[in-house]
């Protein structure tokens, strides 16, 4: 039976050649992110699809994807994903959280120089025929505290990159960490915020981090300090940053992500910010380099390959983790379940009434989610594999067959 994989977005050719290396498999292509009446007429046939972060994939859209097992995330967000609807209907989700790790940390550093210098209030003057040339408000990042709110994989290296250049580092997360280089975590934010010439944020998207940077945050915050997000749009309080910059109680900001984006450059990007000289507005390009797309392509497209080849869970964001080897037998049963009792009892009988052996077993439970991959000395027939998809617990079933010798 073909695999039929659907990639929007332009997701980079350099996913090609990994998802052809599944058996029969199948790539279409689509440049743009369809609406939600369309992708509702694409998904009808579709396996796996890849997307990026302006496709929104919800519950209506999934109820029209009977065939789909597996949605590859070509970024590092998901939030245009309903991951419990997706795991509800045993669909494993994977994103590429390391891809573009440099990209958006050498960014950070770009936006940490012009912001000290002034560069963006300079560059708005000479366009409007202006010729601010004074050291005024000007400094040398070198000496200066960069303050990393959320110390992760990004903010880990945004921090060595920062040291490279002469930059103090301090840190503040809600887990602890450890510290790389001569970082050091602050005691709290407001300690970070006080201290740092510099505060970059790389929080994710949760109830605890909207608003996380808001008027009375912005207010702890040295006079002459800058703000950079190139996290989440809901991270910051937009319109107390606009009275804040507007006010010159900061020296400036460089923001990539905002509560409200444009969902195609037909559409007019609105924000109170674009009227003011000291701030670099940038369209949500932080991880948006030809290296972090490339990188990407290959994260993703391997974590969906030995998805359907092995049954491995690598990094899937809705799905137990569940590492295994090997197809050791003719065939593999990947099961996807509910982690209630008696669903790997009543597995292991159908399967025994058939005269299945079992050669190698492997499971995992997590948040109310089971996957089993179990290994068989034969390939199972369509009415063994009938009655394991008519289990109660049971999201989805598939198998896959042991390489030739």
């Amino acid at each position: 039976m073909t695999v039929n994989i659907l990639l929007l977005e332009d997701v980079h050719a350099s996913a090609d050649a990994v998802l052809e290396s599944v058996p029969r498999a199948e790539i279409r292509r689509l440049r743009h992110a369809p609406d939600a009446a369309e992708l509702k007429s694409l998904l009808a046939d579709v396996d796996v699809l890849g997307l990026r972060s302006r496709t929104p994939l919800d519950a209506a859209a999934l109820a029209h994807a009977p065939r789909l097992r597996a949605v590859g995330a070509y970024c590092t967000g998901t939030n245009n994903i309903d991951l419990k609807a997706a795991a509800e209907r045993g669909v494993a989700v994977f994103n590429g959280p390391f891809s573009n790790t440099r990209s958006v940390a050498e960014l950070v550093i770009g936006h940490a120089i012009h912001l000290l210098r002034r560069v963006p209030e300079r560059h708005a003057a000479a366009r409007r025929g202006g010729w601010l040339k004074d050291s005024k408000g000007s400094n040398e990042v070198r000496g200066k505290t960069l303050g990393i709110v959320g110390y992760g994989k990004i903010g880990t290296q945004t921090g060595l990159l920062a040291e490279a250049i002469g930059m103090r580092v301090v840190f503040h997360d809600v887990e602890a960490r450890l510290p790389l280089g001569n970082a050091r975590p602050a005691a709290s934010l407001q300690a970070l915020l006080a201290e740092a010439d510099v505060v970059t944020l790389h929080v994710p998207q949760t109830a605890q981090t909207r608003n996380l940077i808001d008027a009375e945050r912005l207010g702890q915050m040295k006079p002459d300090a800058v703000l950079i997000n190139l996290a989440r749009g809901q991270a910051v309080d937009i319109g107390a940053l606009h009275g804040a910059l507007r006010e010159h109680r900061l020296r400036g900001a460089a923001i990539d992500v905002f509560p409200v984006e444009p969902a195609s450059a037909a559409q007019t990007f609105e924000s109170p910010l674009r009227e003011l000289d000291n701030v670099i507005l940038t369209p949500h390009v932080g991880g948006s380099t030809i290296e972090a797309q490339r990188n990407l392509g290959l994260e993703v497209s391997e974590k969906l390959r030995d998805y359907l080849l092995l049954g491995a869970v690598r990094g899937s964001v809705n799905l137990p983790e569940l590492g295994v080897g090997p197809v050791r037998g003719a065939a593999r049963l990947v099961h996807l379940h509910r982690d209630q009792p008696g669903v790997m009892s009543h597995l292991n009988g159908i399967l025994a009434a058939a005269g299945l052996n079992v050669t190698q077993l492997h499971l995992e439970t997590d948040r109310g989610l089971g996957v089993a991959v179990v290994d068989l000395n034969r390939v199972p027939e369509a009415q063994t594999l009938a009655a394991v998809k008519r289990i109660d617990a049971t999201l989805a079933t598939f198998t896959t067959l042991a390489p030739a010798a």
